[in-house]
């Protein structure tokens, strides 16, 4: 559905992506993991048509995606951001209404705008919240108003479309990063293309159909993630050891001769 062929790019002299190919598939959770500055989120940025890449080229539907109008693109894509806001007071609902706006002018979608946020909060688990000022919500509380957006503006696209995130669990408790992943594993089961970054590699290996794993701009591995976050990978990308436990994913060792310990 979208795909990145020998992408590349720099920024103040560094490269932050080099020769990278991928594609995100519909009905999949494609998780971009690596550790910091391995060019996850420039890649999704991308990936999403918010960046032109220096080298290769990025496509929706085998179309390059700096073709697309804004608003066509925005109907069969949606991205939350790692810092998400609003410049002016403004109750958690509408925030979610502003996801409805690249369907306005189609009378058959805005018809249906408000069952359109209400399902979406609903989803989003925020619906208790609608009346809030954005500005009183705690961190987690906004990720998850602007996680509710992104469904709300997904809402009546045209099959494949693509949800992408980067790093929508940073600011979210245990439980509701777990109700988030059980999320997106549900929508990408209805068919959609989910592309997520992520840190946590146990998170990673829960929700994840592949894992591209990045090191230093370059995509190191791609594949199902027993595959791309196996021990021997992750050393070498993390500089320490690892351990796979069987429901639990890779484990750091952190005691680990060589590794982080407490100084």
């Amino acid at each position: 559905m979208i795909a990145g062929q020998g992408l590349g790019l720099r920024a103040g002299g560094r490269a932050l992506l080099t020769d990278v190919s991928l594609e995100l598939r519909p009905g999949e959770v494609l998780v971009l993991a690596g550790p910091n500055g391995a060019g996850k989120s420039s890649l999704l940025k991308i990936l999403a048509g918010e960046t032109k890449p220096g080298a290769g080229t990025a496509s929706l539907e085998g179309r390059s995606l700096s073709a697309w109008h804004p608003r066509a693109l925005a109907r069969r894509r949606a991205v939350l951001g790692q810092h998400v806001g609003v410049a002016f007071p403004m109750q958690a609902r509408a925030v979610v209404a502003l996801g409805r706006l690249p369907w306005h002018g189609e009378p058959a979608q805005t018809a249906r705008d408000q069952d359109a946020i209400a399902a979406a909060l609903a989803e989003a688990d925020v619906a208790h919240l609608a009346g809030r000022d954005h500005a009183t919500l705690s961190g987690g509380e906004r990720q998850r108003v602007h996680l509710a957006r992104a469904l709300a503006q997904l809402d009546g696209a045209a099959m494949p479309a693509a949800l992408l995130l980067d790093e929508p669990t940073a600011s979210l408790d245990a439980g509701h990063r777990a109700s988030l992943l059980r999320l997106l594993k549900r929508l990408a089961r209805r068919g959609l293309a989910v592309l997520v970054v992520l840190h946590d590699l146990q998170e990673a290996a829960f929700v994840a159909d592949r894992v591209a794993l990045l090191e230093k701009g370059r995509l190191i591995a791609c594949g199902p993630p027993e595959q791309a976050l196996h021990p021997a990978l992750l050393q070498r990308v993390y500089g320490l050891p690892f351990r796979h436990l069987p429901g639990l994913g890779p484990i750091p060792m952190l005691g680990a001769e060589g590794a982080l310990t407490p100084g």
